[in-house]
């Protein structure tokens, strides 16, 4: 919750203004039963016209005094929970956003998103509801007990009697739900997991006829997080009645004794009026600290959670005295680099060493597992490694700051990403003020211009949420044109060539040779034919680095990657 605190900060001052407005109003609430119970009493009984006069119009002015405060003081209430949830979606995001993939993999998308959303908005209805009622219910609960004791205490004893048994069943209810609410956002967290998952992978689950195992998967997950919902509503559903019959009784038992006391001549009709409703206002503040009592686990649970993610401490930051690189050439170094994933046994890379220049390519190939998306994910710092260190221009990368380091790189994933958006907006993302001829030079080297100028929009035309209106290899071909926009010192790519067919490939390949000519050029891949012709070729095999050197070279040196010509040459003349 401490977490929570300086984002509010701001707000200080708007919500002790809020604060004071509810107690404008809760005092002008308390006022007016007693004003009511002197014109009964006096200007009605005594037929005292002047005093009603008089009286009421201190009523009329107490009453719309109340009214402004209350409207108001709920503006001002709005006004902070809404700002303060927007500033701490904002804290969160750009937290989150400084994230490592190590911390993604431990927290867990779906759950992130949860306490993004649906966390935040329960914080926000609690941070409105507190300068609301939770001001408001104390001091027209402890008016209220004044006032009725000012008029009559012999009745007020009822007050105290029954005070005690409705704050007992509020507690009893309250206790047995927070562990509930806590269960409801996790079971949350789970349904929006079976979700992400079923529609990211609609195509493979319909492709091997899995959508009834899905359905009941999401159906599982529904019912348990109705299931416990359903426990927490039947829990809290008993508080309305319980509260309910006890200020029924409250109410019968002050008009019973209160009926015997007018008769004997020891209370006038309009103090016992006036009791009533201070008794009536006790109840509904007693009621209304129920209903905050019922958010309050919640918003705790959701609040606890939120601060879990803002102390969660990114494991990759940068240093606080960054080195920046004399020059920048573009040069990269792996020196004996080890690296394992967190929690694994088997490192993913060991003792790799090489070097890649500018106006070079350096290729990257081996089979499944062997760590090739692991290396380039290391060089842009997706993780920091566990032995040795890599260098970019002669400066350790974790000298650097991570802004400047990966300024000098374009990245072009193994999965093809995109961004609602237009194409010339997701073509600018590493570069926003480039020109349109930039832009239309990289989609001609990518070989993407054709399909997009025949597009009725073109540039402008729309892509679809994950770029699902456009094919496979489209959607890489607009990734490799994204980096070629950027015109950066080092280029990576992590096996996107795999999407295009042999012809586009090899179109593809000779005008990144003209663009990149000055550049170093990382390419990780496992087609053959798309490395063949680089300067160096690193082989990989369960981490280690088993060949360096020219095609023909590794041929004749590195058994590994002869099998695995062989077998993809074998492929290719087949196909």
């Amino acid at each position: 919750m401490k977490q929570l605190l300086p984002i509010l900060k701001p707000y200080r001052w708007m919500a002790v203004a809020a604060a004071v407005l509810v107690f404008v109003q809760a005092l002008a609430e308390i006022s007016l039963p007693t004003l009511m119970a002197s014109i009964v009493d006096i200007g009605v009984v005594q037929g005292d016209t002047g005093h009603i006069l008089k009286v009421g119009g201190v009523m009329v002015i107490v009453a719309a005094s109340g009214m402004i405060a209350a409207f108001f003081g709920a503006r001002l209430a709005s006004l902070v929970a809404v700002g303060f949830a927007r500033d701490l979606r904002n804290r969160l995001f750009a937290h989150i956003s400084s994230f490592s993939l190590q911390e993604f993999d431990k927290v867990g998308t779906a759950t992130l998103i949860t306490r993004t959303t649906n966390d935040v908005s329960q914080v926000q209805q609690l941070a409105f509801m507190s300068l609301r009622m939770m001001i408001r219910a104390p001091l027209m609960a402890i008016g209220g007990m004044i006032m009725a004791l000012m008029q009559d205490v012999r009745l007020s004893l009822i007050l105290f009697a029954c005070i005690p048994l409705l704050a007992a069943v509020i507690y009893a209810i309250s206790s047995k739900g927070m562990p509930l609410f806590k269960a409801v956002q996790e079971k949350i967290d789970r349904l929006n997991l079976v979700t992400r998952e079923a529609l990211s992978g609609v195509r493979v689950i319909r492709a091997f006829n899995r959508t009834d195992y899905e359905e009941k998967r999401f159906d599982d997950a529904n019912r348990e997080l109705t299931g416990t919902s359903i426990k927490v509503s039947r829990l809290m559903a008993a508080m309305e009645p319980s509260t309910s019959l006890i200020f029924n009784f409250t109410i019968i038992a002050i008009l019973w004794f209160g009926g015997v006391r007018i008769d004997q001549g020891e209370l006038q009709v309009g103090r016992m009026m006036a009791f009533i409703q201070y008794a009536m206002q006790i109840m509904f503040s007693l009621m209304m600290v129920s209903m905050i009592l019922v958010m309050v686990p919640r918003a705790a649970v959701s609040a606890s959670r939120i601060g879990e993610v803002l102390a969660l401490q990114p494991e990759i930051t940068d240093p606080d005295e960054p080195v920046t690189p004399a020059e920048e050439n573009g040069i990269v170094e792996f020196d004996d680099v080890t690296f394992y994933y967190p929690g694994a046994e088997v490192p993913a890379l060991q003792n790799v060493s090489f070097s890649a220049r500018p106006g070079e390519v350096t290729a990257i190939i081996g089979g499944i597992g062997s760590g090739k998306t692991t290396l380039a994910a290391l060089l842009l710092r997706f993780y920091d490694v566990t032995q040795g260190s890599i260098r970019v221009d002669g400066v350790d990368i974790r000298q650097m700051s991570q802004k400047e380091l990966r300024q000098r790189f374009a990245y072009v994933p193994q999965r093809a990403m995109l961004f609602t958006g237009t194409i010339a907006e997701n073509l600018r993302y590493g570069k926003p003020d480039a020109t349109d001829g930039e832009v239309r030079h990289a989609a001609e080297s990518a070989q993407a211009a054709e399909f997009i100028e025949r597009l009725d929009e073109g540039y402008d035309a729309l892509i679809a949420q994950g770029g699902t209106n456009f094919s496979g290899g489209q959607r890489q071909r607009l990734t490799i044109a994204r980096a070629l926009v950027r015109r950066p010192k080092i280029y990576i790519f992590d096996d996107n060539f795999s999407a295009l067919d042999f012809k586009t490939d090899a179109k593809v390949r000779m005008a990144l040779q003209r663009e990149t000519k000055d550049a170093t050029v990382i390419i990780v891949a496992q087609r053959v034919s798309t490395i063949m012709d680089a300067d160096q070729i690193i082989v990989l095999d369960q981490g280690k680095v088993v060949g360096i050197g020219t095609h023909r070279e590794l041929l004749a040196s590195c058994q590994i990657y002869r099998e695995i010509v062989a077998s993809q040459l074998a492929e290719e003349v087949i196909a």
